[in-house]
């Protein structure tokens, strides 16, 4: 004889008796174990592990992305009932199934057969998949590069600034750019975003010359949170900046941080595959989950948006400063790369910034490759040269080096590390 079904109930409104009687009926083979008043109650008893599956209004105040993913990660199904609005903007938020209303004949049968899922999160890439808009089994779309470094490795904004530059091909043809502007120009959709997912000092609005008043990335996170960031959404709050690149710029003060939940960071760098040949995220420097530490119950995660982009992404270039300071922290980086809290399959790609002989000596880019090798395992390093009166330049100018130095040493090596990851990315994209 099967097991019995236990349902946790949030339904408001005075047909949550009728949901009640129906699923605890006998013979039907479920039982409701808990009546919840409100999403705290609900939450707190899925946690407590009283149900395999929630039953809940989609009206349900506090109701979103981050609160299914919660009951999904205490291992409960949902099941939302909807008297009206969109559905797809209900199954955006995660949701198993999504019925019309307490009424719905379906409803005993969609909590049977959510309940035979056995990992809630084992269903996450194909929702998120759905949301991008294309068969997880079958091609991808845009590729997802995060760029990420220890604390104190310079250049991670400028390497994904260059990065997405070259990857979109900027400098090839000139075009009307004009400075400060944050609408969006009609023409083709760009092949390149850039997103600033920095949590603790984000600038590439400032380094682009861009406002940075409205931070578009926490906007659209918004948005995905609630379940209703579609690609006109995300193409309006990424303005196109320069030829094919467009820019997602990040969050104003470093206080900010909890409007970038990584839930919601899921669902926009999926977004952004159907909109984008290339994102390349600037990440954060530290991976620590410490919450989990300091609390017994769940708490926001500082480091949720760097841990969200380097668990999608496809491939990861890590950046490290060219000095015996900056390679001790590119060895130490790695092993905290792979003990991270997430999975981070994807492959990397080590970059060392500002080489230069009068740090390491002479031949500077084999020396520092020789020390990754032997203290790291690191089999390649890409090495880019220190090149700052370009670099100042381009920065003064509000610019990419492909824009104000395209001849520059740095632009070059650049270009070469966007070579390099069209080649190793591994995805269905356009060179």
């Amino acid at each position: 004889m099967p097991a019995e079904i236990t349902v946790l109930c949030a339904v408001s409104g005075p047909a949550e008796t009728d949901v009640v009687l129906a699923l605890g009926a006998p013979g039907t083979g479920t039982s409701v174990t808990r009546r919840c008043g409100d999403l705290t109650e609900l939450l707190a008893a899925a946690a407590a592990g009283a149900g395999q599956v929630a039953v809940v209004s989609a009206d349900l105040p506090g109701l979103d992305r981050e609160a299914v993913g919660r009951l999904h990660g205490a291992g409960a199904r949902v099941v939302a009932l909807a008297d009206d609005g969109p559905a797809e903007r209900l199954r955006a938020l995660g949701f198993e199934a999504v019925l019309d209303g307490p009424a719905d004949p379906r409803l005993l049968d969609a909590v049977r057969d959510t309940a035979r899922v056995d990992d809630p999160l084992a269903t996450r890439e194909n929702d998120l998949s759905a949301l991008a808009g294309h068969d997880p089994e079958g091609p991808r779309h845009g590729a997802v590069v995060a760029v990420w470094g220890p604390v104190g490795a310079p250049g991670r904004t400028t390497t994904a600034i260059e990065l997405a530059a070259e990857l979109a091909g900027v400098g090839g043809r000139r075009s009307g750019r004009r400075r400060g502007r944050r609408e969006t120009p009609a023409g083709p959709a760009a092949s390149a975003l850039v997103v600033d997912a920095d949590t603790y000092g984000s600038c590439v609005a400032s380094r682009l010359g861009l406002l940075d008043d409205a931070p578009g990335l926490a906007a659209v996170a918004r948005a995905a949170g609630h379940g209703t960031l579609d690609l006109a959404t995300l193409s309006r709050h990424a303005p196109v900046v320069e030829g094919r690149l467009r820019v997602l710029t990040g969050i104003t003060r470093a206080a900010r941080w909890p409007e970038l939940p990584a839930s919601a960071l899921e669902v926009v760098l999926e977004r952004a595959r159907a909109l984008v040949d290339w994102t390349v995220v600037d990440c954060g420097p530290l991976v620590e989950a410490d919450e989990l530490l300091m609390y017994d119950t769940h708490a926001p995660q500082r480091n949720g948006a760097t841990l969200a982009a380097l668990q999608a992404a496809d491939l990861v270039v890590v950046v490290g400063a060219a000095d015996p300071v900056g390679v001790q922290r590119v060895v130490r980086a790695l092993e905290d790369l792979a003990e991270a809290p997430v999975p981070v399959p994807a492959a990397r790609i080590v970059v060392a910034n500002r080489v230069r002989s009068s740090a390491v000596g002479p031949d500077p880019a084999r020396a520092v490759g020789d020390a990754l090798a032997r203290y790291a395992g690191v089999g390649e390093m890409h090495a880019v040269p220190d090149d700052g009166p370009a670099l100042d330049a381009a920065l003064l100018a509000g610019r990419t080096l492909a824009e104000h130095a395209p001849s520059s040493a740095a632009r070059q090596a650049f270009a070469g590390l966007a070579a390099l990851v069209r080649e190793r990315a591994g995805a269905d994209v356009p060179a």
